[in-house]
């Protein structure tokens, strides 16, 4: 481990962590962010992607000191005052601690599909979800609850925003995904995979959740955005419709909090072991 101190806002070496909002958006520079202890923690211990570096308090580093002591020699710590970070990030951030990823490469969505062309698998699709708490929250059950990876659009939010990282707990830089251009060409290359989609509606005519106990070896769930939910062409596309039956007067569930149910409905139905 390299701890090197900084003591200038205008220090290059942590010009990565400059107004971190901004950063957000800067996907096409190939990095992430990633704050708090615990999701740095997995980043560094448990995520596929590489740590660039690492900027914390001095509180900060003896948080995630186990985990940055397995670091490359070569992956500098920078070690700031509370005040110094702050500024650099551009917002109180009293986590004290943030890690900059590399992204890598993506995975096409054919190669990622092909994954285990054999076994049974259970993907979530998320068609056009924009918000960054949606994604991270499904990313999450998707982890809880033992699925193998996400598709998602490409209007859907990033999963390594820094927000979607925080709310999935992590969970984010563990479950694999991958993109697809739309509804439509995600279907097709599903299909082509021998993945069976359901799509989660809340439609009458839509089978109730509770009656469908004969689930795919190899499941594609699909959820929608929260507003619009799935679009025509995505249902049309389908084999099968489900809907968890609500109380009269209800619109509606959160696109994360219905995932968590289907995923548990699912995971009983196949008999694995629930902690």
């Amino acid at each position: 481990m390299r701890a090197l101190p900084v003591a200038s806002l205008d220090d290059p070496r942590v010009a990565d962590y400059r107004n971190v909002r901004d950063a957000d958006l800067r996907v096409r520079d190939g990095l992430f962010m990633t704050e708090g202890c615990l999701n740095v923690k997995r980043l560094i211990t448990v995520s596929p992607y590489q740590t660039r570096s690492v900027f914390v308090t001095e509180a900060g580093l003896r948080g995630i000191l186990p985990a940055v002591e397995r670091l490359d020699a070569a992956t500098p710590v920078y070690v700031a005052s509370q005040a110094l970070l702050n500024a650099v990030v551009g917002y109180a951030m009293h986590r004290g601690c943030l890690a900059a990823g590399e992204r890598g490469p993506e995975p096409s969505l054919e190669a990622f599909l092909g994954v285990d062309p054999e076994r049974p698998r259970t993907l979530l699709v998320l068609e056009d979800v924009c918000s960054s708490e949606n994604v991270g929250a499904v990313f999450r059950n998707a982890l809880a609850f033992g699925a193998d990876g996400v598709v998602l659009t490409r209007r859907s939010v990033d999963p390594l925003y820094r927000r979607s990282i925080r709310v999935s707990m992590g969970a984010s830089l563990r479950v694999p995904y991958a993109r697809a251009d739309d509804g439509p060409t995600a279907q097709r290359a599903l299909r082509r995979a021998g993945f069976t989609s359901i799509a989660l509606t809340t439609s009458s005519s839509a089978t109730p959740l509770a009656r469908c106990t004969d689930p795919p070896r190899r499941l594609a769930l699909w959820l929608g955005s929260e507003g619009e939910g799935l679009s025509e062409a995505a249902l049309g596309g389908v084999e099968r419709r489900v809907t968890i039956p609500m109380q009269q007067g209800t619109d509606s569930l959160n696109v994360a909090t219905a995932s968590g149910i289907a995923l548990h409905h699912f995971r009983a139905l196949a008999g694995t072991p629930q902690r």
